[in-house]
């Protein structure tokens, strides 16, 4: 195995995934953990990959197990490489969804309530999860993401589609 193909394999591979229902998204304040790196913060659903699991059957057991829905239709949006601080790199796979059955169940993890889409910049949340639903919400063709947190959890740089933008400016987006 060559060096470049360790350092991938020691990554995380996660899913997120926003369900959108009549202009609101389902959200998952996280309140409920002890330990967590996102204590306190508003966030999707989804969660880490599990052995041999592609990225859409993990988006799909974390949906069902987080919020009791199954998923009949989903879009992959992007994808988002973390990068924490710790020297641990996470590669997320964003998916938002509209299509849904099922009933609304609690989740050991947090809170989920739905949130209109206009008051998400109300809650508290990451720097960089505010940048990629502003992509989501003006219906960005598929990206790539990078956030490079400081270990603090601050935004130190943010790059899309491999181009530097720069932070708290909407305009760099376009």
């Amino acid at each position: 195995m060559r060096k470049e193909e360790r350092r991938f394999a020691d990554g995380v591979l996660s899913t997120l995934c926003y369900i959108e229902r009549d202009g609101s998204y389902l959200m998952l304040h996280r309140v409920r953990k002890k330990e967590d790196v996102n204590a306190g913060k508003w966030i999707g659903v989804g969660g880490h990959f599990e052995k041999d699991e592609s990225p859409e059957e993990c988006l799909l057991r974390e949906v069902r197990e987080e919020t009791g829905y199954c998923l009949d239709q989903y879009r992959l949006r992007g994808i988002v490489t973390f990068l924490s601080g710790d020297g641990v790199t996470e590669y997320m796979f964003l998916y938002t969804a509209s299509l849904f059955h099922g009933k609304l169940t609690d989740c050991e993890e947090g809170v989920l309530e739905w949130v209109p889409i206009e008051k998400l910049s109300e809650l508290p949340l990451w720097e960089g999860d505010r940048i990629f639903l502003r992509l989501l919400s003006e219906e960005h063709p598929f990206f790539s993401l990078k956030l490079r947190y400081d270990g603090r959890g601050g935004l130190k740089e943010a790059a899309l589609d491999g181009k530097r933008i720069p932070l708290g400016d909407s305009e760099g987006l376009r």
